[in-house]
């Protein structure tokens, strides 16, 4: 008898949420391919209006995460969820939330500072938060570099728009500032000549602005020159082997003596 009573009750549990229950999985499949037309359609929108590549993917993140939330509540009300009730209950739990989650707020607001005042963009090479690499992508919450040894680098994004920035890309060139020491017998203008020489030698050093070479310090075992030439962004790491390698050689085929152990140093930019 209990047996009999519980298949009745089953299939009458059957009979009344069966409908809903697949109601609501066909609204979740319809929808999430719908949701994927859209954001297809959205993208080809932005790639006509030669919207930033940042700015396409920040908003294609942000609008494909409200278009799901939108398919789960519609779900949810198919499912017989009351769902201006299930909408009071996201507004209550909505301050518990926020408290919960005020660094993922702040992240999302500095991922919309970002995409407003645009600082940086996708390419650009940025030193931020104690790390350098290239920026390839930018998020609703984090922003994702590529690093120089090519590692991935994720800097939250509140995080990223409240602190220092230095952007290598956005002025096109970048100055290397090397540091060479030579003897105190060394002939002062016989050394900046040979790198002079160098320096024009060399075919991705720019013209203009004119490279520096001066007389920086007179160390303990070394008169030290700056050698700070011009070249492009992407050139910078090529230029900064090649002068330093360049230069050694010069400098012994010129019979001028390094002391030993040499330095060579990279400055922060002034």
């Amino acid at each position: 008898m209990d047996t009999q009573k519980w298949i009745d009750e089953g299939y009458n549990f059957i009979i009344e949420f069966g409908p809903k229950v697949i109601g609501a999985i066909l609204i979740w499949i319809i929808g999430s391919w719908v949701i994927k037309i859209l954001l297809k359609a959205l993208t080809k929108v932005m790639n006509k209006g030669g919207y930033d590549e940042s700015l396409k993917k920040f908003l294609a993140n942000l609008i494909s995460w409200i278009l799901k939330i939108v398919l789960i509540i519609v779900v949810l009300g198919t499912m017989g969820v009351e769902t201006t009730s299930f909408a009071a209950i996201i507004a209550a739990a909505g301050l518990a939330i926020g408290l919960a989650l005020q660094g993922s707020l702040a992240n999302f607001a500095g991922g919309v500072l970002i995409m407003i005042f645009k600082p940086i963009k996708i390419g650009d090479l940025i030193e931020a938060q104690g790390e350098i690499g290239v920026v390839k992508e930018i998020e609703i919450f984090t922003t994702k570099l590529i690093g120089l040894s090519n590692k991935e680098i994720i800097i939250p994004n509140g995080s990223l728009s409240n602190g220092n920035i230095v952007n290598y890309t956005t002025q096109g060139t970048r100055r290397v500032d090397l540091v060479f020491g030579v003897s105190y017998d060394a002939d002062i203008k016989q050394t900046k000549d040979v790198f002079s020489k160098v320096l024009a030698a060399h075919p991705l050093i720019l013209k203009d602005p004119a490279p520096t070479i001066a007389l920086s310090e007179l160390a303990d075992s070394s008169i030290n020159f700056v050698v700070r030439p011009w070249c492009k962004t992407e050139d910078y790491w090529t230029v900064y082997f090649d002068i330093t390698e360049q230069v050694k050689e010069a400098l012994d085929a010129a019979g001028i003596d390094i002391p030993y152990p040499h330095q060579v140093e990279i400055h922060k930019e002034a």
